[in-house]
């Protein structure tokens, strides 16, 4: 009979593996093109948030109870991401907006504490809170960590057998989905072992060592706030990153004055000047909190809204919610330490709603920031030659939406300033496409000319012809706009599984040069795109006019590419065969 403690360490690992599957389940589709982008982006979302959550919370509840708020948890976030993503026509567009990685992180991680509390002693208990959150972050730092020491003495095992001539686990490692089954596999039993050892690997070191870091920098907030008056702001407010300075220090406080209290008064430091220094952090938190959203007010005064800064609004809220509520913790006397433990929960809870509003129409960072461009130059404020239409083109929907706008109010008496200044961007815009557009036109027409083997495999050609541009692009083009003695084009893509021990299917490009002899472009999938690979002959010779176009019929008549073992596969040809190099 299975123990207790293995048996758990067994589902650990099987969860961390299904996680690798998982993951490269996905990869494997969004490379064959089963899923669009936007189903690949909530696909993803939903699979990292599930396993994240399931790992994180499976040592404090039971498995099956962990997986089912995980999966609620996932569904969400991964609904909330797929809801958003629709602002803009393409989902990679979306995925590169400021805090969207960071609001991703805070739905994902800050409710688990929330869910572990509500399961078993309520889920406002702050000592429960304030030691699931820690222990989250020391379980996977610690099993991260496991999971590195791991790949590196794979590696370091692989060079030394390499040296006796044996490549067993160099192998083992290059199958496909082998490093994701590995990294997840580990990952989830390093999770189970630290769970195990929650009395050792505990957050406690962690907590006493940051609380040495208060004296110092509670010494740094106070010179800064006794210089202010005396240097002034001029110099500060110069830049948002005056502002990213001074929210980076209030967080900074403020994350040192929570280690301090730890989770109970019991708990707590039990040195009188650390305690004060987190008193006083408390209390001075507010100066480079409001200081910080001055900042980020001042440059939205001067320069509007933009995505950049409402995001830094939403963190300056965020200090500011810090600062006040700690102040005021501390100016109503005795008890100060448990009100600012309650403040952190309030803030808790605040961010997670600010995190959620990010991906909801009530705060849509473009839209704000395309409505307020729009707004400046309606009312006055900025010119139309001061006007950036490359901005609107970045916000998505909501940009094309007030460039529109633009662009109808171009048309109105006394509007000529604006209408010169979209000429010459649209002027400026179409020039640089220029070269663009005559590459894409020579690809459609190399697309129309090039036989392909087989024919069903047109996702791929056009995928691989994306890639090829400049002389390159030129160079296929007049091999396949030379033709065979029997009337063919001088080239062929052939589209086959060279490489069996790597997912997908591999490209080789062969035509005619100039001068008859044969030239030809292996390809091989590199995650969403392809890397370039020389073909050679496996005689070592390149195949001369006599012989090359009777090569590339061979390749043209066979339906099916013929292939055969080396090992690895080959393109069999008359004569010889063209081996994909790695």
């Amino acid at each position: 009979m299975i123990d207790p403690q293995t048996r758990q360490r067994l589902a650990m690992t099987v969860v961390g593996a299904l996680a690798g599957i998982a993951l490269f389940g996905l990869g494997e589709m969004t490379t064959r093109g089963v899923l669009g982008e936007r189903a690949t982006m909530a696909g993803f979302a939903l699979a990292l948030v599930f396993f994240t959550g399931l790992l994180g919370m499976a040592g404090a509840l039971r498995l099956r109870r962990a997986a089912l708020v995980s999966a609620a948890l996932a569904v969400g976030v991964a609904l909330l991401l797929f809801w958003a993503s629709f602002r803009y026509e393409e989902p990679r567009d979306f995925a590169n907006g400021p805090g969207i990685v960071l609001a991703g992180l805070v739905l994902t991680f800050v409710p688990m504490p929330f869910a572990v509390a509500a399961l078993t002693t309520g889920w406002r208990h702050y000592p429960t809170l304030f030691s699931e959150a820690w222990g989250i972050v020391i379980r996977y730092a610690a099993a991260w960590l496991f999971v590195g020491l791991v790949w590196l003495v794979l590696y370091a095992s692989d060079m030394l057998l390499r040296g006796v001539g044996l490549n067993i686990i160099g192998a083992v490692l290059e199958m496909p989905m082998m490093g994701f089954l590995l990294t997840g596999a580990v990952l989830g039993l390093a999770i189970a072992v630290v769970d195990e050892m929650a009395d050792v690997v505990s957050p406690y070191l962690v907590l006493r060592l940051l609380r040495l870091l208060l004296p110092p920098v509670l010494l740094v907030v106070v010179i800064f706030v006794l210089a202010l008056p005396f240097s002034g702001t001029v110099r500060l407010f110069g830049a948002l990153s005056a502002a990213a300075t001074l929210l980076g220090m209030a967080a900074l406080g403020a994350t040192l004055a929570t280690a301090a209290l730890d989770q109970t008064e019991e708990e707590a430091t039990r040195s009188a000047l650390v305690r004060r220094c987190a008193q006083g952090m408390a209390l001075l938190l507010i100066a480079p909190a409001a200081l910080g959203a001055w900042a980020v007010w001042l440059r939205v005064g001067q320069y509007g809204w933009t995505p950049d800064r409402v995001f830094a609004a939403c963190i300056a809220a965020l200090g500011l919610g810090y600062g006040v509520l700690y102040l005021a913790a501390v100016l109503r006397g005795t008890g100060w330490e448990a009100r600012i433990r309650q403040a952190n929960i309030t803030m808790a809870l605040v961010m997670l709603a600010l995190s959620a509003a990010q991906f909801t129409p009530l705060l849509n960072p473009e839209a704000i920031a395309a409505r307020s461009q729009l707004a400046r130059f309606e009312t006055g404020k900025i010119p139309a030659a001061q006007l950036d239409l490359a901005d609107f083109d970045r916000w998505g929907k909501a940009g094309a939406a007030a460039r529109a706008r633009l662009e109808a109010l171009a048309l109105e008496p006394g509007q000529e300033a604006l209408a010169r200044r979209l000429s010459t961007v649209l002027l400026a815009e179409d020039s640089a496409r220029a070269p663009e557009l005559d590459e894409n036109a020579m690809r459609a027409g190399l697309a129309a000319d090039l036989p392909l083997r087989p024919e069903g495999a047109i996702a791929t050609r056009d995928s691989v012809l994306q890639m090829i541009g400049g002389p390159q692009l030129q160079d296929w083009q007049t091999a396949c706009q030379t033709r065979m003695a029997d009337g063919r084009p001088a080239c062929v893509m052939v589209v086959a599984d060279l490489w069996p021990d790597f997912p997908g299917d591999e490209v080789v490009l062969a035509g005619l040069d100039t001068s008859g002899f044969l030239m030809s472009h292996g390809f091989s999938r590199l995650g969403d795109s392809w890397q370039w690979h020389d073909m050679r002959p496996l005689t070592g010779r390149p195949a001369r006019p006599d012989s090359a176009e009777a090569q590339l019929r061979a390749m043209q008549d066979n339906a099916v590419p013929r292939l055969r073992p080396v090992p690895g596969f080959v393109l069999d040809l008359p004569g010889d065969a063209l081996m994909l190099a790695r």
